[in-house]
C-alpha cells in the first residue's frame, strides 16, 4: 500500500516522523501542508486538524508515536525503531515521551506566547520554559550518561523524539555546559543523516520561528 505523509518540513513533529520514514528509506508521498488544498485534505482526514497525519491506503494515523510504530509494524525497515526486547521498548518509550512532554512542550510555553498578538507575558513564559527545561536536561544527563543513543546503543523511536525535540529547545534554553553529554548528544544527532535531511529541507523556514533562530546548527 502506498504512504502519504502531511507535514511541514519545519514543524518538529512532522521532522520525527520524517526521520522515521527516511531512516527506513520508506517510499512516501510527502503532501506539504503549504500546497494548494492540503490543509482541506487534512481537515476532513483529521478533524483536529493537526500535523503530521499519515494515510496507508484506507486507514489514518495521527499521534507522532504511534504513526511511527505503525510504520515498524507494518512497514518495516532494516533498522527496528522499537526494540524487540520488552524491557528495552519500555525505555524506549519513556524517552520517547519524555522529550515530547518534557522537552518538546516545556519549550513550546514561549514559543506560542511569542505567537500570541500581544505577547504581554513572554519573559514570564521564556523563564517558566528555562526553568523546566533546566529540570528535564539535568534528568536527561543521568539518564542518557554512557549511551550513545537514548535508549542505547540502537537508534530507535526515542532518537527520533529527540533530535526535533533538543533541536528547538536549544534554541528557546541552550544546552549549557554543566550538562557535557547532552550537548554531545545534540551534535550526534545533527549528524545523522536523517536528522541532518530534517534541518536543511527546514532551513528556509527559519523566518517562521517566533523568538528569532539563532545563527548556529
Amino acid at each position: 500500500m502506498s504512504l502519504t505523509l502531511y507535514a511541514h518540513p519545519f514543524s518538529s513533529y512532522s521532522q520525527k516522523v520524517l526521520i522515521a520514514l527516511w531512516e527506513n528509506d520508506t517510499p512516501f508521498a510527502y503532501r506539504h501542508m503549504e500546497e494548494a488544498g492540503a490543509a482541506d485534505e487534512l481537515a476532513r482526514l483529521w478533524p483536529l486538524r493537526k500535523f503530521p497525519v499519515l494515510v496507508d491506503g484506507a486507514q489514518t494515523i495521527v499521534e507522532t508515536s504511534i504513526i511511527i510504530e505503525h510504520l515498524d509494524l507494518y512497514h518495516p525497515g532494516r533498522l527496528r525503531l522499537l526494540p524487540a526486547d520488552p524491557a528495552l521498548a519500555l525505555e524506549t518509550r519513556l524517552l520517547d515521551r519524555f522529550f515530547d512532554q518534557h522537552v518538546m512542550n516545556a519549550m513550546q510555553g514561549a514559543v506560542n506566547e511569542a505567537l500570541r498578538k500581544t505577547p504581554d507575558r513572554l519573559e514570564e513564559a521564556k523563564q517558566t520554559a528555562a526553568k523546566a527545561l533546566e529540570t528535564a536536561y539535568s534528568w536527561l544527563e543521568q539518564r542518557l550518561a554512557g549511551r550513545e543513543w537514548a535508549a542505547g546503543s540502537g537508534f530507535s523511536l526515542a532518537d527520533c523524539a529527540a533530535a526535533p525535540a533538543l533541536f528547538y529547545a536549544d534554541w528557546v534554553h541552550p544546552i549549557g555546559e554543566a550538562h557535557p553529554g547532552l550537548r554531545a548528544y545534540r551534535r550526534r544527532l545533527l549528524a545523522r543523516p536523517s536528522f541532518a535531511r530534517a534541518v536543511e529541507e527546514g532551513r528556509r523556514y527559519r523566518s517562521y520561528f517566533p523568538l528569532g533562530a539563532p545563527d548556529r546548527d
